[in-house]
């Protein structure tokens, strides 16, 4: 009989779903359990001292852990999912809601993710999303601003 996570994430659309819902709940430690143990998380547009990269279940549940001190994600209010000629790969856009730990103000983002999941666990995660939108949600926007002048112009 297959355990809970298995049923859980037995599709990329399953597991995507299931990540975000965990998300939603806060449950960082639990999102990261759906990542192989050898997995990546890419990040290409990342700017300032967020990671490009992000190896290793490990790693990845690390930088989840620090999302709920800068983000009270909420609500998940849209998310389309694309097929690819791949059956284990998916392009995922959705919008996250909720409110800025920082200012308490509320906030909402776009992504746009390509997800590749082996046997029920994420192998890898291309999060395309906004560093500009982020910050600016986070309530962090000085500080990237502050990352990207050269060290001379500081």
């Amino acid at each position: 009989m297959p355990s809970t996570r298995e049923e859980a994430t037995s599709t990329p659309e399953a597991t995507i779903r299931r990540m975000l819902d965990l998300m939603t709940a806060g449950d960082t430690d639990a999102a990261a359990d759906l990542w192989a143990d050898d997995g990546v998380a890419e990040f290409p547009f990342a700017a300032g001292t967020s990671p490009r990269r992000l190896t290793g279940r490990n790693g990845i549940r690390a930088y989840l852990a620090r999302l709920p001190e800068l983000m009270d994600i909420r609500e998940i209010p849209s998310m389309t999912v694309y097929r690819t000629q791949r059956p284990d790969t998916l392009v995922v856009e959705f919008t996250g809601t909720g409110s800025t730990v920082r200012t308490g103000e509320p906030y909402r983002l776009d992504y746009i993710v390509v997800l590749t999941v082996q046997d029920g666990l994420i192998t890898c995660y291309q999060d395309y999303w906004s560093p500009l939108a982020t910050a600016a949600a986070a309530g962090t926007l000085p500080e990237l601003l502050d990352a990207l002048r050269p060290e001379d112009a500081r």
